[in-house]
């Protein structure tokens, strides 16, 4: 018996020959559970069992999976045969990156170092030539380590091969990526919302912005009568694709776009400060971009006086009753009025140490915790940019402020060193948000060396639980925590 493995692009294989039996036993073997799915109505009905099949039934699968599979297809008695589909490939020679190879550039006015030459740190050096070793790999590098010089540095290297792209999650994350480029005199230009520079030697752009090009792509011969560019004509030249916040890839729309329009760029990096738990997210992050080839921990950071050294500590609300589910439980946690309010008083008594970062789940609890602080400010999705910045640049100058934010809107893209408090309302279970929560507050700053993260929760069920998983992630992290029940009724 014969396999055929057609290698179709840098992503893609297409398994021939297999029978049927073994198609099914593979295509189950990788399946994995999507997250939260088991809610899903259509599983809750039995009409999807809520698993992603990494290998189809048809035989699709995907080149970093290709070890496991063909170990399980040699297995069954197969003669493996290799048919590379993909075109003749630069040979990609990088030198290595020194600290010194951007020295020729100095630091801007407003920065800390202001009009020094750039030098980088030993461990961006380190981080960058990882990956220069490693054309298809992800990183999971620390908050506050410096990632967009890190990401420019590297798109410096690829510039005698060809174009770039950078893929970040936001719109404050476009324009801090492109400051860090033209620090280093790079030629870059952005795509997103009404800045659309094409035809630069770098492109930072939103994985939002690329899925409007993937419609424009659908529909070519209308794009062409507006005028309108597609994601073919985009692309062309680019031969590497930079992911920042990689761990966002884990969603149906990146995913799409990395193995599919773009499944043919042959350089794929991407950096995130947290690699998913969930083996369905970690491996949509494998397919798509490639495997884990390094760490860099806050510890490690925190050990080289580079971040804040930081405490957590858990304030569990004494609170009475029983939900059936989380949602009604969290429901209760931030609309009930006393007890948010009670918090709000916590807060405020936070606040007088330092200026004070307030993540929340939901508007509702926003909502509350500012009618009873009006000297708080709440930040949402409903925010234009230009204010959240001045908000967020406001702290830098304020020795007491409360700055009240959902987690969606602070978990990335913030650049706030003067935060001495981070406190969490109801964080829930997620290892990624916590950890990218907690970031926001570890940037070192000239009067803060120390950051105290203050995770308030509950002891109702659901609550617990979610602290016992959030416990566990501490300890993981090497972050130090202590905690204390509250009876506030």
């Amino acid at each position: 018996m014969k396999c055929v493995v057609n290698v179709l692009d840098q992503v893609n294989v297409k398994l021939d020959g297999l029978d049927v039996a073994l198609r099914r036993r593979l295509c189950n073997q990788f399946k994995r559970e999507i997250p939260g799915a088991r809610y899903m109505p259509a599983v809750r009905l039995g009409r999807w069992d809520g698993k992603r099949a990494f290998v189809s039934l048809a035989g699709s699968t995907y080149v970093n999976l290709l070890p496991e599979v063909l170990a399980a297809v040699d297995g069954a008695g197969y003669d493996i045969q290799l048919a590379d589909h993909r075109p003749a490939q630069e040979n990609f020679q990088f030198p290595a990156v020194t600290t010194q190879s951007f020295s020729s550039h100095r630091w801007p006015a407003g920065h800390p170092a202001a009009g020094e030459l750039i030098v980088l740190r030993d461990h961006q050096v380190t981080v960058i030539n990882q990956f220069l070793n490693n054309t298809q790999s992800i990183q999971e590098v620390a908050t506050g380590a410096g990632k967009t010089l890190v990401t420019a540095a590297l798109s410096a290297s690829c510039e005698p091969y060809g174009r770039t792209i950078v893929i970040v999650p936001n719109k404050s994350l476009v324009t801090q990526t492109e400051r860090d480029y033209r620090l280093l005199g790079l030629d870059v230009g952005v795509w997103f919302g009404d800045r659309k520079e094409w035809g630069h030697q770098h492109t930072i752009c939103t994985w939002q912005s690329l899925n409007i090009l993937m419609k424009n792509a659908r529909n070519q011969l209308e794009a062409q009568d507006q005028g309108l560019i597609t994601i073919g004509e985009f692309i062309q030249g680019v031969v590497a694709v930079i992911v920042d916040e990689a761990h966002q890839a884990k969603a149906d729309a990146l995913t799409s776009l990395l193995t599919g329009a773009m499944a043919q760029i042959p350089i794929r990096w991407g950096l995130t400060g947290t690699i998913p738990k969930a083996e369905h997210d970690w491996w949509s992050l494998l397919v798509s971009i490639g495997p884990v080839v390094g760490r860099l921990a806050a510890v490690e950071l925190q050990e080289l006086g580079i971040l804040s050294n930081c405490h957590v500590n858990i304030r569990q609300l004494v609170d009475h009753g029983e939900y059936r589910d989380y949602q009604s439980e969290l429901r209760y946690l931030v609309d009930n009025q006393d007890r948010m309010t009670h918090i709000a008083g916590m807060i405020q008594k936070i606040a007088e140490t330092g200026n004070t970062l307030v993540l929340v789940d939901r508007l509702a609890a926003g909502d509350h915790i500012c009618a009873a602080l009006p000297e708080a400010v709440f930040i949402s999705g409903k925010d234009k940019l230009k204010d959240r910045k001045a908000e967020y640049d406001a702290i830098a100058v304020s020795d007491n402020k409360i700055t009240v934010a959902t987690y969606g809107v602070a978990a990335v893209g913030i650049d706030v060193p003067r935060l001495f408090n981070v406190v969490l309302i109801e964080p829930g279970k997620s290892f990624v948000r916590t950890i990218q929560s907690i970031g926001r507050g570890l940037r070192r700053a000239r009067d803060k060396d120390r950051v105290d993260i203050w995770d308030i929760t509950s002891t109702m069920k659901f609550s617990k639980r979610h602290l016992t998983q959030r416990k566990k992630f501490y300890d993981e992290a090497e972050y130090p925590h202590t905690t204390q029940k509250v009876d506030w009724q």
